[in-house]
């Protein structure tokens, strides 16, 4: 028998003084509920309860192990309460790993908003490219950009990622906008090194992925620094939407080759499990995909919808 199941049997009786009323009160038999006394009794090698045809009381041993069982048990159900609450009402720590482009341009100010709301939870965000170990790095979940590899883990689409090519207004101005992928062979590109080849742009053409060589004469393996650089008019940057997209709409920069944009990669919320998440991921997630329907903000700048 289920020792835990039994204790609670024993001091329902013991309070009650009845293994009827206990049985009645607990939803089981008046013979299940003295086997669970009896297993006691058996286990612990002591008699517990003083049994007459009329009478039923506690032994010594029995008022002493009813005293202790009975903190036991509230110990229990205080320690059940609190994980059911905290199950249900968002609290405590929100270990989240992000892209760090992503997570410095839009995580932070969602994360900004989101706290008004819950400001039981605290957020410790980890910004990386590497992919995403939950496990192993004891994350809650992650926001990760493209194809999951990891077919394990619960994936939930907050938005797309469109690649765009763009340029200053006086970089455009001076030297002309391109009208095609390989008119790029005559700009100034500057290359995001951690692509592989560097040298690369991916465009549709036909509806068909085609890679472009690009040369240029500053590279970096930060697109901020790249982005950064396009607004002082240093060049053509290839870069996703969610970093640039801000400053088409501002006018600090243009889209070229539009026409020409490459498949979209999908945004995800990752996460371990799908069956008893916590309420700060719960909630959490379905912020984002409500911060993020239907079109990204960073996307409005656009007549096409994501």
């Amino acid at each position: 028998m289920d020792r835990l199941t039994a204790m609670k049997v024993f001091s329902m009786v013991a309070r009650l003084g009845s293994f009827s009323t206990a049985a009645e009160k607990l939803k089981i038999s008046r013979a299940m509920a003295s086997k669970h006394v009896q297993y006691l009794e058996n286990s612990l090698g002591v008699r517990l309860l003083n049994r007459t045809t009329r009478h039923l009381s506690l032994t010594e041993v029995g008022a002493s192990y009813q005293e202790r069982i009975n903190l036991i048990l509230s110990d229990i159900d205080d320690a059940e309460l609190a994980i059911t609450q905290l199950n249900s009402e968002p609290r405590g720590t929100l270990r989240i790993m992000a892209p760090p482009s992503f997570g410095a341009f839009h995580l932070a100010r969602f994360i900004a908003t989101y706290k008004k709301s819950y400001p039981d939870v605290t957020i410790d965000m980890v910004l990386t490219d590497r992919a995403p170990d939950l496990v192993e790095e004891g994350l809650d979940m992650a926001i990760h950009v493209g194809v999951m590899d990891d077919s394990s883990l619960v994936t939930r689409k907050l938005a797309s990622a469109r690649m765009v090519v763009c340029g200053s207004p006086e970089f455009l101005e001076k030297y002309g906008s391109p009208k095609t992928p390989a008119e790029l062979d005559h700009y100034n590109c500057l290359l995001f090194t951690p692509h592989i080849p560097v040298n690369e742009w991916q465009f549709s053409i036909n509806g068909r992925e085609t890679n472009q060589h690009i040369t240029g004469t500053f590279r970096c393996n930060v697109g901020d620094a790249l982005r950064v650089a396009a607004i002082k008019g240093c060049g053509l940057v290839q870069l996703p939407t969610y970093m640039v997209g801000l400053d088409i709409k501002s006018g600090h920069l243009q889209p070229v080759l539009r026409e020409f944009a490459p498949a979209e990669k999908p945004i995800y919320a990752v996460y371990n499990h799908r069956k008893f998440l916590s309420a700060k991921i719960r909630t959490f997630v379905d912020f984002l995909s409500e911060m993020l329907h239907p079109v990204p903000y960073w996307d409005e700048w656009t007549d096409e919808q994501v």
